[in-house]
């Protein structure tokens, strides 16, 4: 579903940000993405979502070459950004709508999801109202609603618990889950760690730019007397 091969991103001529790497999400998979402050994880998603373009290698979505033709792989995945940035003068049913639009979603479904969505994270009361009304946490959790209501095949968040209150954190947790059992894939990031170790199936370990583990959490863990965060900070000690 997912495949980086050999990507880097260099800035400055010298600087690597994302250094030579290599991973695969398949199909049905939760992947959390994690590591340091300053380690590469959100140049590393922003390349895999086509925002910018990495210096070597090559990343491909639903066996489509983002690089080679961006539209017909960005079709396969919905992105949800570190900061809820959007534009707040229209009203929240407004920016849902302009979401299934872009994504060619049926009245009918769109209906039926902006409702189920909405109602989880408790804002379809909200709707009506423009955005530039809405706290941080409900901008998150109408991003993440127009993300879903495509029904992706890949779905990228970068640090969404963020903002979130405990239920709609559960609720996200529960979406990304259901969303894999029915054949969809979740890449996510997050300093989380309790989190990405009880929800996703494998874990890859950013730092200093390289991918330093990817791998079932047990594996990473080497012991059950240790917790994936104990492993983490021992791997990463000279961030």
């Amino acid at each position: 579903m997912l495949v980086l091969k050999n990507v880097s991103k260099t800035y400055d001529k010298t600087k690597k940000a994302v250094d030579d790497i290599s991973l695969e999400v398949k199909k049905g998979e939760i992947i959390g993405f994690i590591g340091p402050n300053g380690a590469g994880k959100t140049t590393t998603i922003k390349m895999i979502t086509g925002i910018i373009a990495p210096t070597e290698g090559v990343i491909e979505i639903n066996g489509v070459d983002i690089s080679k033709a961006p539209v017909d792989a960005k079709k396969n995945f919905a992105y949800v950004p570190d900061h809820p940035t959007i534009f707040d003068a229209i009203k929240g049913i407004d920016y849902l709508n302009f979401m299934a639009d872009m994504y060619d979603v049926s009245i009918e479904d769109r209906k039926e999801r902006v409702e189920k969505f909405t109602k989880a994270f408790q804002i379809y009361h909200a709707l009506s109202q423009t955005i530039n009304s809405y706290s941080h946490g409900m901008r998150q959790k109408l991003l993440i609603s127009g993300a879903l209501l495509s029904n992706p095949k890949l779905f990228i968040l970068d640090e969404p618990m963020v903002g979130l209150d405990p239920h709609s954190a559960r609720v996200l947790k529960d979406l990304m889950r259901e969303h894999c059992e029915k054949g969809g894939t979740v890449f996510f990031s997050s300093h989380g760690l309790e989190v990405v170790e009880n929800l996703c199936d494998r874990v890859a370990m950013i730092h200093k730019g390289k991918l330093i583990a990817c791998d079932v959490v047990e594996n990473i863990k080497q012991s059950n007397d240790k917790t994936l965060e104990e492993v983490f900070l021992e791997m990463t000690k000279d961030a």
